[in-house]
């Protein structure tokens, strides 16, 4: 089986498209990081060619935080309590 890659988290963790100027991801990272939470950040100021993924998952916009479960499904600014009850599920 091939290793995740940064779209397809591994078990237990997630991926959050991110950007330098966004105060949500900026909260929820700091959340993450509190409650122990292993998770990949990709900003997309620094890896714009997953611009157009962040677009597919939100209706054609480019909002962040876009998050990644395990599963391959995604969420848009979701909560910590939403992360940690996607991971634990």
């Amino acid at each position: 089986m091939p290793a995740p890659t940064p779209l397809q988290p591994a078990p237990g963790t997630i991926t959050m498209f991110t950007t330098n100027w966004c105060g949500y991801c900026v909260r929820l990272k700091g959340q993450l990081d509190r409650e122990g939470v292993p998770y990949t950040e990709v900003n997309l100021e620094s890896s714009p060619e997953h611009i157009t993924f962040v677009e597919q998952v939100n209706g054609g916009n480019r909002t962040v935080p876009t998050v990644v479960f395990p599963d391959g499904t995604a969420a848009t600014n979701p909560s910590l309590a939403e992360v940690k009850a996607r991971l634990s599920a």
